[in-house]
């Protein structure tokens, strides 16, 4: 088992809110940001989740606009001295996806130090592995946390609502449109989270105390007959890392974002893997209220548990996060609620 990571402070910007508590509360009552986008497919105007910013910003600086304040709120709950003792990770889209800005990888970090006015420590790096960059960046903030930066702020930023991937995915019939209803609605949002190593006692909160990874051999568009080995793998992996069953786990959150191929992948991997069978086991899925948002959906997902663990809105204790990228990458999280300390 890996060393368990306690989440301090989490900070959101997306189409349903300029912060974690405000898009948080959006998504617990199923507020979607859903609008008619500048983009036009099959001769209707394609739907999207975009951040509803007054101004115009395109490109670079439109995530920077988007991922500069996530990682803000997240400070703000650190004290003053404190960044240079903090790694910052920052989750970005696949390096190979159409559309996607150039040069991005090699400025991301300067310029969000810039905006921020501060240093952060000298272990922060870019990480460009799409929707399960974010567990990349936890496993590598746990190998971090402790042993040089004293925390670590895992955040994704990314956005499909860009020409050239829209137009990508639409040739692959991946997006939703008047003419293919078996796709997801694009959208944009970026998500911090503030880790430490975790700590007894704990005032209450979330912690992150499994993860597991594996490859899909039958990906999307590959048609080879589906069986979801690669996300059984994942949450095998996950669970035996936390040292937990799933008699432990009370829900789950998953990256799912509209297409069949998705949901019947979750599906089948809990149908092979829940044992006992659990007469209820809910799925919660943001993208729902967001719609898709790639790079930052892990640590999106992570707002959203740490916030109904929190206030005490989640179905149990026990969570277990599920992600899966356009290729065989499949990854997994096993969350636990710390006990909320009573009032004196």
């Amino acid at each position: 088992m890996g060393a368990p990571l306690d989440i301090l402070a989490t900070g959101m910007v997306t189409g349903v809110g300029f912060s974690a508590p405000a898009s948080c509360a959006a998504i617990r009552c199923a507020i979607d940001g859903f609008n008619e986008t500048r983009f036009m497919f099959d001769g209707e105007w394609l739907i999207g989740c975009p951040v509803p910013f007054e101004e115009g910003w395109r490109g670079r600086e439109r995530l920077l606009q988007m991922v500069v304040p996530a990682i803000a709120e997240c400070l703000s709950g650190v004290p003053p001295t404190a960044p240079e003792k903090t790694a910052l990770l920052v989750c970005l889209a696949e390096e190979d996806r159409p559309g996607r800005l150039a040069g991005l990888d090699d400025s991301m970090l300067a310029e969000v130090q810039s905006r921020l006015g501060v240093r952060f420590h000298s272990s922060s790096k870019v990480l460009s592995a799409g929707r399960v960059g974010g567990v990349d960046a936890l496993k590598l903030a746990r190998e971090l946390a402790g042993k040089g930066p004293q925390s670590v702020i895992v955040a994704g930023v990314d956005s499909y609502l860009v020409g050239e991937t829209l137009t990508w995915l639409h040739q692959r019939r991946r997006i939703l449109t008047a003419s293919n209803s078996d796709g997801f609605i694009p959208g944009e949002a970026a998500a911090a989270v503030l880790l430490a190593p975790a700590r007894e006692p704990s005032a209450g909160g979330l912690r992150c105390v499994g993860l597991g990874f594996g490859a899909e051999p039958a990906p999307l568009d590959s048609e080879k007959p589906l069986r979801a080995d690669g996300l059984v793998q994942a949450i095998r992996g996950a669970l035996a890392d936390a040292s937990t069953s799933f008699e432990q786990l009370d829900y789950r959150l998953a990256d799912v974002s509209g297409a069949q191929y998705s949901f019947k992948e979750a599906a089948l991997a809990i149908g092979r893997t829940v044992r006992p069978v659990k007469p209820q086991f809910p799925l919660w899925h943001p993208a729902d209220c967001t719609g898709e948002v790639g790079a930052a959906a892990v640590p999106l997902i992570l707002a959203v548990a740490e916030a109904a663990a929190r206030k005490r809105y989640a179905p149990g204790a026990g969570v277990l996060c599920h992600f899966a990228a356009d290729g065989e990458r499949r990854a997994a999280l096993v969350l636990r609620s710390t006990p909320q300390r009573s009032a004196a």
